[in-house]
């Protein structure tokens, strides 16, 4: 498993009982996950004094006791990022995440040219910003306007408000379609795709039908001397190496170079062991 273990501003303290207990910054939440299905003894004291608990209710949920402000900010490393908790759970950081965000800005460090990356299904641009931090040239593209306009407030809080950063806010499968037609091409791409979404005409998305196409599709946007092609999910019952069939088949037959797999995750201070956050597959030249 990779682990993102990089963190000072955020820890995940404890997990049991379908239930994850972290600190952000000096703020402790709780949210669920589907992941923790064991239950344990809740001997932190931070259970009882978290400032913030979502809970599910029926197809929704609700945050309650929310003694926080509407936002702040966290830090990794030289990067800032603003934090807020949201529907469905969400803060606006997936912090296992910062893993990768180390592996591929060091590609983009030891390059020595100029690297220029495809963030797809970009959120609130939290790869976008490690890639600009260390260099590249990103475009970062996601359907919701929301979200784009955080990425926006996260590259300024992480003093990138000038970077070369442009924003896109668009369905990402019609995006590469263009991009292609265009003659555009990227040497790294990020994908983070969703299980499950709908588009402003009523197009579907569910990644066990969609992903294949569509990374086959975005790969067409590869440069003659690519870096990398990242590819996560978040699909319950997708296993790394799912995810990583599919970029040999659609990357590494055609171009060769090599694909690993695995999944990402968070250590849980209380236990000392580590919680699996998702499953990313990275393919370099």
């Amino acid at each position: 498993m990779w682990i993102a273990n990089g963190w000072k501003e955020y820890e995940l303290i404890d997990t049991s009982d379908g239930l994850r207990l972290e600190r952000w910054g000096k703020y402790t939440l709780v949210r669920p996950d589907p992941q923790v299905i064991w239950r344990g003894v809740k001997e932190n004291s931070l259970w009882k004094k978290a400032d913030g608990v979502y809970s599910r209710e029926g197809g929704g949920g609700k945050w309650s006791k929310l003694a926080v402000p509407e936002s702040w900010n966290v830090n990794y490393g030289n990067l800032k990022f603003k934090i807020k908790p949201m529907g469905f759970k969400h803060t606006g950081l997936f912090p296992e995440q910062a893993v990768n965000w180390d592996w591929f800005s060091e590609l983009i460090k030891n390059a020595n040219r100029p690297i220029k990356v495809l963030n797809l299904f970009a959120y609130t641009g939290g790869a976008t910003i490690a890639a600009a931090a260390a260099g590249a040239s990103v475009c970062h593209v996601d359907a919701s306007k929301g979200m784009v306009q955080m990425a926006k407030e996260n590259a300024a809080l992480s003093g990138l408000a000038d970077a070369h950063i442009r924003y896109i806010v668009d369905d990402c499968e019609k995006f590469v379609e263009r991009e292609i037609r265009r003659g555009n091409k990227y040497d790294g791409i990020i994908m983070d795709p969703p299980s499950y979404g709908r588009g402003p005409n009523g197009e579907v998305w569910k990644l066990e039908e969609c992903i294949g196409r569509f990374v086959s599709s975005a790969a067409k946007l590869l440069s003659d001397d690519p870096l990398f092609f990242l590819l996560n999910s978040y699909t319950t019952g997708l296993s790394a190496s799912t995810m990583g069939y599919i970029l040999n088949l659609e990357i590494a037959k055609k171009r060769g170079g090599k694909v690993i797999s695995d999944e990402i995750g968070l250590a849980v201070t209380q236990t000392g062991a580590p919680l699996p956050c998702g499953a990313s597959s990275r393919w370099t030249k």
